[in-house]
This record gives structure tokens, C-alpha cells and sequence, in this order.
């Protein structure tokens, strides 16, 4: 309890300095967002003073990034109705699904053929970067049945990528033309790899970028589930042990999104209340933030080597060409 207690009061203090410098107008011209600033904070404190404070705070930074996320997600039901479902729609969906499904075999292709990858680190990356990060990571792991070195790997590939894209997209929706503030909100929730990252890229752009952004990858976040049957099934027909049953961690967080927003379609809470349940939701996604850059760690890259760097810049090339190219095919499909 001590070291959880130690560690949430690191991660609320990096918090509320990134708040305050994200009210400023530097950070308003740059495209600062509070998010941003937390995970640059965590990033820069994780690789410098805090592995002399991790033994007693990695409990606390733990629950931070995995717990607080979870439940800054559910909370951001709050934020959106069945109503804003229904408008995203079929198109949604389908970029969610054509994204999916090319960004694993394109992960496949490049880390197994040309870059001659280890197959597990290219298993991790590629669910990490098709649907939602690392918490496709971690359900992907018992079913490939990976070394927790390998994990790492692919998580740190993730943030690192997943960062870069919360700085671009905003400078992207400055200068690229064609998509519309809805079309942009798919683009970013089919190809961010994070549901924090996807909300802080979203978030800096406006606030209708930002629910559709978020409510689009809450879509893909769903499909973890068949798409873990279904690699479960090809890795057991590969290693002809049908006859066993892989595990996976279903994200149980994403359905807890959907009935939230679901009861918030009814109206049934005094509008002050949702304001306060809105204002504690994006302090508890700023905190998982921090945690999520006071975890990452380079060395865990320049162990594995460059290649799944390339790997990871490869896929990201994709992810921000490719999925501006399907996003402007279905918007132009749709029109």
C-alpha cells in the first residue's frame, strides 16, 4: 500500500505541472496538450531519475497505466452517446477492419521476410500496432507465448511511434487537405496505436475530432477479441497443437465504455455531474499518461537491436500514408 501510495503521488505531481504548462500559450501554439506534456514528463523522469525510485514506486505507477487508463476510458462514455455512435458509422467500421487486417500482414511481411525478425517480437508488434497497443500486446503474449523481454520490446515500440503520431496528426490536420473534421476523427482512431495516444492527438486538434477519434478506435479496441481466435488458431494450426486452448485477456474496459455511454444516451444524471465525471476522466487519462512514459525505457530498443526499430518506423510509415490514403478512399465512397 506504502509503495502504491508513492508511486500515485510521482505520477499526480507530474501531473498537475503538465495541467499548468498546458494552460500556457506556448503550449497552445505548439499543440501542447495536457497529455502530451504528461508523457513527455513521464518519458524524461523514466529515463533519468526514476529508476532510482522504482523499487518503491512501480507499484502505484503500475495501477496508474493500467488500472486509471481503463477507467479514464469507461469514463470517457461520459463524453459521448449511442447517438455519436451512430453517426460515425458503417465507415467506421470498415476503415477500423481494412486497417486492421493490412497492418498485421504488412507487420507480418516486414518483420518476418524482409527484416528477419524474431517471430514473437513481430507477433506482439503487429496486434499492438492493428488494434490498440499494449494492451493488445499483453492479450496477444499467452497465445504467443512469448519472453517478457520480447513484450517489452514491442511495448516500447508502441509508445515510441504512438508519440510521435499525438505530435504529428495535429500538424497533418494544419496542412493536409481532403478529409473533413469527421473523416480526420476515423483517420486517427484506424491507425494511433494507443486509445490514450488516439484521444490526446484527437484532443489537440477539437473536440469533435477528438470524440470520433476516440469512439473509432473504441470499435477497433473491440475486434481484439476475433482477431486473438483467429491467430490462435493459425499459430496452433502452425504448431499442429490444435488440441490446446490458448488464454487471452479480453479488454473488458471497452465493453464498460459502451454500456457508460450507452446509459449516458438516456440522460439520466444532472448535467453537472457528467461535467464532474468529464473533468475527473481526462485527469485519470493525464495520470496513466505519466505512467506510461515513467515505464518506457530505451534501453529496452538498444537491447533488441535496430531492427525492430525499422520495424516500428516502417509500420508508422504505413499507419500515417496507408491510412490517409483509406480514409480519403471511404470518405470519397460515403460522400
Amino acid at each position: 500500500m506504502k509503495n502504491s501510495l508513492f508511486g500515485l503521488v510521482i505520477v499526480g505531481i507530474l501531473t498537475l505541472i503538465a495541467k499548468i504548462l498546458s494552460l500556457t500559450n506556448i503550449a497552445n501554439a505548439f499543440h501542447l496538450g495536457a497529455l502530451t506534456l504528461a508523457i513527455l514528463f513521464g518519458l524524461f523522469i523514466g529515463n533519468t531519475l526514476y529508476p532510482k525510485w522504482q523499487h518503491q514506486a512501480q507499484d502505484g505507477v503500475t495501477f496508474a497505466k493500467g488500472k486509471l487508463l481503463r477507467i479514464g476510458i469507461v469514463l470517457y462514455g461520459f463524453h459521448i452517446t449511442f447517438q455519436d455512435i451512430a453517426h460515425v458509422g458503417a465507415n467506421a467500421i470498415i476503415c477500423d477492419a481494412i486497417m486492421l487486417i493490412f497492418t498485421f500482414f504488412i507487420t507480418y511481411a516486414l518483420g518476418i521476410y524482409f527484416l528477419k525478425i524474431d517471430k514473437q517480437i513481430v507477433y506482439l508488434t503487429a496486434s499492438g500496432c492493428s488494434i490498440c497497443g499494449a494492451a493488445a500486446i499483453l492479450a496477444t503474449e499467452p497465445v504467443v507465448k512469448s519472453d517478457s523481454h520480447k513484450v517489452s520490446v514491442a511495448i516500447a515500440l508502441i509508445v515510441i511511434f504512438g508519440t510521435i503520431s499525438m505530435f504529428l496528426y495535429p500538424i497533418l490536420y494544419d496542412y493536409i487537405q481532403g478529409l473533413t473534421d469527421n473523416q480526420f476523427g476515423i483517420y486517427i482512431g484506424s491507425s494511433v496505436h494507443e486509445v490514450a495516444q488516439v484521444y490526446t492527438a484527437g484532443k489537440n486538434i477539437n473536440p469533435e475530432v477528438a470524440d470520433i477519434s476516440v469512439i473509432t478506435k473504441m470499435l477497433r479496441v473491440m475486434m481484439l477479441a476475433p482477431f486473438l481466435i483467429v491467430l490462435s488458431f493459425y499459430l496452433h494450426k502452425q504448431q499442429n497443437q490444435t488440441d490446446q486452448k490458448s488464454q487471452f485477456n479480453m479488454p473488458w474496459f471497452a465493453l464498460y465504455f459502451v454500456l457508460v455511454a450507452m446509459f449516458n444516451s438516456f440522460k439520466l444524471l444532472p448535467e453537472p455531474l457528467v461535467q464532474l465525471l468529464i473533468q475527473l476522466d481526462g485527469i485519470l487519462l493525464m495520470m496513466s499518461m505519466v505512467a506510461l512514459g515513467l515505464t518506457t525505457h530505451i534501453s529496452a530498443i538498444k537491447q533488441a537491436g535496430i531492427k525492430p526499430l525499422i520495424l516500428g518506423f516502417l509500420v508508422f510509415l504505413w499507419l500515417v500514408i496507408g491510412g490517409f490514403v483509406v480514409n480519403l478512399g471511404m470518405q470519397n465512397l460515403f460522400d
